[in-house]
């Protein structure tokens, strides 16, 4: 089962994604496939929060930020397929995939990159939780590549929604069921 997590920024959807996760993996192992690469101080101390918030939650941490569906050879078959992952988060893994050579990658690369693997997560794993943010709400229009990224979110987002069993908004860390699923 996939299950999609959307909100905005400090909307609370981390915080809600690691305990639903918990909550649906029972007694079996559980990951959080952490996307974030760290460039400053400040990048730091979100994934030491991050850290902090999960402490104590029995997650096995696999930095994935690039190539997501390497995460299933790290936890390794037949654990894979009993197991439940927290894909966290999709804004930085998107970013990874689009800036990493010199110039910008297309959008429809990096949205068949990605799609592909998190259904080859979804295939692999007994469940999938993935966290996402909310695009195109804030109405300002910004230089070529960050739109083109904004687009990428946009379409992999979508695409994200369609492939998943429940979709969940989170408002003021109030989850809205978008897509009513198992």
């Amino acid at each position: 089962m996939m299950i999609l997590i959307i909100g905005g920024s400090g909307c609370g959807k981390s915080a809600y994604a690691e305990d639903y996760t918990v909550a649906l993996s029972k007694d079996n192992p559980r990951y959080y496939i952490a996307t974030m690469k760290v460039f400053d101080k400040e990048g730091q101390a979100r994934v030491e929060r991050h850290k902090r918030m999960r402490s104590g939650k029995g997650f096995q941490t696999i930095e994935q930020p690039v190539s997501v569906e390497e995460a299933l050879e790290k936890i390794g078959h037949p654990m894979a397929s009993e197991s439940t992952a927290l894909l966290e988060c999709m804004s930085n893994l998107v970013a990874n995939e689009m800036f990493s050579c010199e110039a910008p990658k297309p959008v429809e690369e990096v949205t068949e990159k990605i799609i592909k693997g998190v259904e080859r997560l979804k295939i692999g794993l007994k469940h999938l939780v993935v966290v996402t943010n909310n695009v195109f709400e804030d109405g300002i229009v910004y230089d070529e590549a960050t739109m083109e990224y904004i687009k990428a979110m946009g379409n992999i987002n979508e695409k994200l929604a369609a492939m998943s069993d429940k979709v969940l908004e989170i408002v003021v860390g109030i989850p809205v069921a978008v897509k009513k699923g198992k």
